[in-house]
């Protein structure tokens, strides 16, 4: 995001919220996190500016919940089950099998060409077809990790 459309926009939430509360953080963050896809160094510089907000408090508050990231997330999102049904059905296998093709580094959940990021997620509500996975919006049920590889290569194929 540009500078000027970063401060126009903690500037616009300034003025909406600056009669909630002295420090409106928490939906400044939110703005620019919807818009860019995450917090960048530069806009939690621009935040604790505009806001008289110490750097650490800004830092704090993004660090602090889990709704922020602070790093861009990869190009497709995909969502791993953990719930029961997917828990006892193999997640944790395929779990595993994605960080291992994806060469992540737990707590890194983002792969290094920036094609992936893993999120972990208590329930997809596709329990009958456990284990699930899904990517972006599109759900992959009776997963094996075999199937999972063949996904994660078919994507690949698409990105080039």
């Amino acid at each position: 995001m540009k500078p000027n459309k970063l401060e126009d926009l903690i500037d616009k939430m300034l003025t909406r919220h600056n009669s909630e509360s002295s420090h409106p953080l928490i939906p400044i963050l939110q703005a620019i996190q919807q818009e860019q896809g995450y917090l960048s160094e530069e806009s939690l510089r621009l935040v604790s500016e505009k806001t008289g907000a110490s750097p650490s408090r800004v830092y704090g508050v993004a660090t602090f919940y889990h709704q922020f990231r602070l790093k861009a997330e990869g190009a497709h999102r995909i969502s791993i089950c953990r719930g029961t049904a997917c828990h006892v059905a193999g997640a944790t296998d395929l779990y595993n099998t994605l960080i291992r093709e994806l060469g992540i580094t737990p707590p890194e959940d983002t792969s290094e060409d920036g094609l992936f990021t893993i999120h972990e997620v208590r329930c997809i509500g596709a329990c009958s077809l456990a284990p699930v996975i899904k990517v972006d919006e599109t759900v992959y049920g009776k997963m094996t990790p075999k199937k999972l590889r063949l996904i994660l290569d078919q994507y690949r194929e698409d990105e080039k």
